[in-house]
């Protein structure tokens, strides 16, 4: 029998760079580059679409503790580096006011090639995510895990939600991002694919017809990462807080390792039709944690909250297999206290409406335990 995946995780983050004077969004990524280089650049900053972010990615980790010191250690440096340049770091996945029309393009070749081709839908794509790596090697195990796990990821992004402002604008969503990106091609709840070659079949189809390069533009909520031997995951906003960030790996990695556990036991979770978890993912994005899922199983609505706290039940077993419990305890302050989204919500709703009291809420939470 093939080897248990060795469940290795890695987290990668995509930050605002804010002007602590007027609390807009700075163009800042070229300097940052520019100014910065090694040895004294301890992690790699890479650029993005927009100037205005900055991403950075943890090493691979064994396990959850090693990805939470990494990613400590990342937060406390972006800081650190921002401040020095009179700067400041914001985990969230839309800015409260600053607008897209006004932010540039990062001027490199990479990403003039996708203004091109997206046009305003590139332009109008300032939005920040976080993206989870659970090590998978086995590339048949990876697609069926995909495959079953898209059932699931409307529950992990509702207890992700970090982005209910565009432009000035209470949207009344708790992840504006999760709507946003929809827009692009190839992204959002990906089809059913049986086998591996299913699978390159149809990248091989895009790639000779001209629609991709590679399968680097598969930009799925989850997918078989088209370099590395991951399952990646990236359903999720951004978490302000880092410790929920952590969390969320930590549900990811045990996530893959109770789908291992039922492939051995040559039994699985049913696969349910794309179009059925976009009606989830919709109210996760909608109404994050205060809303109702459908249980496809029951065909009944419940409350998120009751689903999710289903879900914790369901891979208790793998969580104490991976001694993880104390990682992904905050979750449950999750589910009692809200997302980053609700606590934006409430100081909005606190300071009759101050959206620059929001940033400074974001740029203090950003930096909590690093």
């Amino acid at each position: 029998m093939t080897p248990r995946p060795t469940l290795t995780v890695g987290i990668e983050e995509e930050y605002q760079i804010v002007d602590p004077q007027t609390r807009e969004l700075r163009s800042y990524i070229t300097e940052f580059i520019d100014d910065v280089k090694p040895p004294e650049m301890e992690y790699e900053l890479k650029p993005e679409l927009h100037q205005a972010m900055v991403e950075m990615g943890t090493p691979v980790c064994s396990n959850i503790e090693q990805v939470k010191e990494a990613l400590v250690r990342q937060r406390r440096y972006i800081c650190q580096l921002a401040q020095s340049k009179g700067v400041e770091i914001v985990a969230a996945s839309t800015h409260p006011f600053s607008r897209w029309m006004d932010q540039p393009v990062t001027p490199y070749a990479r990403y003039l090639g996708v203004l091109e081709e997206m046009q305003l839908l590139a332009q109008r794509l300032l939005i920040f995510g976080m993206h989870v790596h659970i090590g998978v090697e086995d590339r048949a195990f990876a697609v069926d895990a995909m495959n079953v796990v898209r059932y699931l990821l409307p529950h992990i992004l509702a207890l992700s939600t970090s982005s209910p402002f565009w432009m000035g604008r209470r949207t009344g969503l708790k992840s504006y991002r999760a709507n946003i990106f929809e827009d692009f091609p190839r992204s959002g709840i990906s089809d059913i694919y049986p086998t591996p070659a299913d699978y390159d079949a149809l990248i091989q189809t895009l790639v000779n017809t001209g629609c991709i390069p590679d399968a680097s533009k598969i930009w799925w909520d989850v997918r078989p990462h088209h370099q590395y031997p991951t399952l990646e995951f990236r359903v999720c906003d951004i978490c302000t807080r880092l410790e929920e960030a952590v969390a969320i790996a930590a549900l990811f990695q045990a996530i893959v390792l109770w789908l291992w556990n039922l492939r051995r036991k040559n039994i699985t979770f049913r696969v349910y039709r794309r179009e059925l978890i976009e009606e989830n993912r919709w109210r996760a994005a909608r109404y994050g944690l205060d809303g109702k899922f459908i249980d496809f199983g029951k065909s009944i609505e419940l409350p998120a909250r009751q689903l999710i706290g289903e879900l914790l039940e369901l891979l208790a077993e793998e969580v104490d297999e991976l001694g993880t419990s104390a990682y992904i305890d905050p979750i449950q302050s999750i589910l009692a206290e809200g997302t980053s989204a609700d606590r934006q919500l409430r100081i909005y709703e606190e300071t009759d409406g101050d959206l620059k009291a929001v940033v400074d809420h974001l740029i203090a939470e950003t930096k909590e335990r690093i």
